[in-house]
């Protein structure tokens, strides 16, 4: 399976179609496929050679087995047609009875050969097929969680749903296509060809003769199907954004009764979608159609020159029997040999998105390896000139100051000072646009994104959960000590609750924890921080979810929990924060005070404005 991409390297390019904003770099090699907006240019030579090198390679031998049954299917063909003389002009003539069943076996084992080497060729690629697939789609989503938060920011995830499932289904048809069309339908057409040359060339040319008329149509007929597939793609990517919005945000849309609204809005996106289905599957029936017309008028112009030379006598009823015949047999490879080229152009046009989104890495890539120490113990967070920005709008404005290490440091300020930004920026989801942030000396910027996420256990105000059993929600795929385990669920009160589900920590919390309460959900993200062995505790509105009683008890939990830590809260809530060993205060992503509370109360500022604003009863 392939898993890496040697080729990516870094330099400036623009991102995936359907959103410009966000800045990435590509590969060099990027440049020289198509973009995923020009569905006018084909795949270059080097695209399918990275194709070739990364998922068909592999399966190089199965791949020779299955175009050896297929040419063994299309061979067998040309075999029937040339049995068909034989037939006519010596079993079917007085005497020939003694060649009947040599005659007839042969058709016969033909039948035969062509039913055994059709199935096993087409179990073995459909075989492939899912190989080559899971390992794309395996590929396409190791890479994109390597992205980091602003690709996401630009990108709905119904349309990386749709590269992920869609695209790499419709590159399948490549190589199966393309191998059928060689082993199968090509082998079988020149088998044909020859079959016919031998009884007669003249009457060949004539049945070819209409094949000129088929060039300029296909060229034009291409490029469409080229431009229509892209559309396709974008489209069928607005369709799963829809439908994952009208899904995630259900409770609104009852609530609000928006049924007949997003209803509309969908019908909208579905109508577009079949208009382009029924164009693409217009200009794919095109070209067998056309096929159909030429191979008519080649025959047409067979019967005028054969018809008065066998009534003549100088040709037998076998020779054009058998000519007929194998003429006759071309048109179903030549039908799929036509269609095969819009699969062709729907595939290749997938085939330039997945790798536009291979080459895609983020603006500020990271070492593999951390290039610093990483700190053993609680360690000192510094802040040092940050600033961030999302596009022109500034969000941090050469922000500094210094967490102690062990300690509780604050981070409050009006909604949209900049708090979340500092929660991103310090958990790598994000990187700043200049300044540098230092964990115990070492700049994060030389850290692996794995190192520097290791050193944090965090809790967010949107604890997100995913449909499986509530232990498996806690643990995140690592082995838990039981005791461990008992302690964080009796810290963040899950015992409370555990014992009135239906299978205790093995009942699933439906999908993003539906099954779940606002609180419950905030309590299960408590208890995932209080298991991870991290040196720095992050809260952004950690409890912002619970009740009274229970907030007060997490509290303690946290409280608990932090010792031997460093803590970072992320806060609205000035109640939760009075008892941290420092606070900062932010104003439109500036520092505009710091200091503990009863200090920031004393100097009247824009802290005890805030704190008078949310006490004053």
């Amino acid at each position: 399976m392939a898993t890496s991409h040697p080729e990516q390297r870094q330099c400036s390019a623009p991102p995936l179609a359907l959103d410009r904003r966000a800045s990435y770099t590509k590969a060099p090699e990027a440049s020289e496929s198509p973009s995923v907006t020009d569905a006018s240019a084909p795949p270059s030579p080097r695209l399918f050679g990275r194709f070739w090198r990364g998922y068909l390679r592999p399966h190089l031998g199965l791949m020779f087995v299955a175009l050896v049954l297929m040419m063994l299917e299309g061979s067998a063909l040309g075999g029937l047609s040339y049995l068909l003389k034989p037939l006519f002009d010596v079993v079917f003539t007085p005497g020939g009875e003694a060649a009947i069943y040599g005659v007839g076996f042969g058709i016969l084992g033909l039948f035969v050969m062509r039913a055994a080497s059709g199935v096993a060729s087409r179990t073995l690629i459909a075989a492939i097929s899912q190989r080559i697939s899971a390992s794309m789609q395996s590929d396409l989503l190791q890479h994109i969680l390597k992205l980091d938060g602003g690709f996401y920011q630009s990108h709905a995830p119904g349309v990386l749903i749709e590269r992920v499932q869609g695209d790499t289904a419709n590159v399948q048809g490549i190589w199966s296509s393309l191998l059928t069309g060689i082993g199968r339908d090509l082998l079988g057409l020149l088998s044909l060809f020859a079959v016919a040359l031998s009884i007669d060339v003249r009457w060949t040319l004539m049945a070819l003769v209409g094949v000129p008329l088929l060039l300029l149509p296909a060229g034009v007929l291409q490029r469409y199907m080229r431009r229509k597939s892209n559309d396709l793609r974008d489209q069928a990517g607005q369709r799963a954004t829809r439908l994952d919005e009208i899904f995630h945000g259900i409770q609104a849309v009852k609530l609000n009764r928006m049924e007949a609204y997003q209803t509309n809005r969908f019908r909208a996106v579905i109508d577009a979608i079949r208009s382009a289905e029924t164009k693409l599957a217009l200009s794919r029936a095109m070209m067998p159609g056309m096929i159909d017309v030429v191979t008519g008028l080649g025959f047409f112009a067979v019967l005028m020159l054969a018809g008065h030379e066998i009534a003549s006598g100088r040709r037998t009823t076998g020779d054009f029997m058998s000519f007929f015949t194998a003429m006759s047999l071309t048109f179903q490879p030549l039908r799929r040999l036509g269609e095969m080229s819009g699969v062709w152009q729907i595939a290749s046009a997938s085939l330039a998105r997945i790798y536009a989104l291979l080459d895609l890495a983020p603006a500020s890539p990271r070492p593999a390896a951390s290039l610093g120490p990483l700190p053993a113990t609680a360690p000192e967070i510094r802040f040092e000139g940050v600033s961030f920005a999302h596009g022109d709008t500034p969000v941090l404005q050469d922000l500094s100051f210094i967490a102690g290490a062990g300690q509780t440091t604050a981070i409050v300020g009006a909604s949209g000072a900049g708090k979340s930004t500092v929660f991103q920026l310090l958990t790598a989801l994000q990187d700043p646009a200049a300044g540098q942030i230092l964990i115990d000396g070492t700049d994060a910027a030389q850290m692996s994104l794995s190192d520097q996420r290791s050193l944090f256990a965090t809790v967010t105000q949107d604890a997100a959960l995913f449909d499986e059993s509530l232990l498996e929600n806690i643990a995140l795929g690592h082995d838990l000590a039981p005791d461990r385990l008992a302690q964080a669920l009796r810290a963040a009160h899950i015992a409370d609750f555990v014992e009135t589900l239906p299978q205790g920590l093995h009942t699933r919390v439906g999908p993003r924890g539906s099954a779940l309460s606002g609180g419950q959900r905030q309590r299960v993200a408590i208890a995932r921080a209080l298991v991870q062995n991290a040196p720095v505790l992050l809260l952004d509105e950690a409890t912002s979810a619970l009740d009274a009683q229970s907030e007060s008890v997490v509290a303690e939990a946290l409280a608990l929990g932090s010792q031997g830590r460093t803590t970072l809260v992320i806060a609205h809530r000035l109640a939760t924060v009075r008892a941290a060993d420092k606070i900062i205060v932010l104003d439109q992503g500036r520092l505009v005070e710091q200091g503990t509370h009863a200090t920031l109360l004393a100097q009247n500022g824009l802290y005890a404005g805030l704190y008078r604003l949310q006490f004053k009863d």
